[in-house]
């Protein structure tokens, strides 16, 4: 699937084809409820000290008329969420020590461990966004054969994975230093994310 989409996505850069207007991803966004996730260090993976994961239920809607994975390279990078790629989620626990990370869920739908071994399951599935904060682990548990996310990325940071117990000291080191994002990847300048990812609230079990 990864280089059919790629295909795709130069395509569509090159011609415009299936891709949503200015005007269009106004009309797309939906507003939602932010649904936030905070995860303890368990060893392994870190997650983040502050912030929270955040989920946004069908944040995006997906006519038939537009590519739905080029609706959220687009969000995302008006935004100045970029450096976007196609693809699903690994099947193993990763976590990005020295950068935040977006997921928009282009079609399909997977069962995703947030958080390490000890964190939450969560169904995500087509208009589904979720925003990480760095450290944040996550997991493909079993994904739909259609399954397509879009991953983007702040401007701030840079991208590592990690995957062991022998990344964590130093990206327990790292992860307080990511510079929290300027805009909310679905919501802009006045997105939920601006409020949630600030202070320095002690880190807690999810709620």
């Amino acid at each position: 699937m990864p280089i059919l989409e790629n295909g795709k996505k130069l395509v569509e850069k090159v011609t415009g084809w299936q891709r949503p207007s200015q005007n269009d991803l106004e009309r797309l966004r939906r507003p939602r409820k932010a649904h936030t996730f905070y995860f303890k260090d368990d060893g392994i993976v870190p997650n983040h000290p502050y912030w929270p994961l955040i989920v946004y239920r069908s944040a995006a809607a997906l006519p038939p008329e537009f590519d739905p994975a080029a609706i959220f390279e687009d969000l995302f990078q008006r935004n100045d969420w970029t450096s976007s790629w196609r693809n699903g989620i690994y099947d193993y626990v990763h976590y990005h020590s020295r950068i935040h990370e977006v997921l928009g869920i282009a079609s399909g739908s997977a069962k995703v461990q947030f958080g390490g071994k000890r964190g939450h399951t969560l169904t995500i599935k087509a208009g589904d966004v979720a925003v990480l904060p760095a450290g944040t682990g996550h997991q493909c548990l079993g994904a739909s054969e259609d399954f397509l996310v879009v991953g983007a990325y702040p401007p701030d940071g840079s991208y590592d994975e990690c995957t062991s117990g022998e990344d964590h000291t130093g990206a327990a080191q790292d992860i307080p230093s990511v510079a929290k994002p300027r805009k909310d990847p679905v919501y802009g300048g006045g997105g939920p994310l601006l409020e949630l990812w600030t202070g320095s609230r002690r880190a807690r079990t999810m709620r």
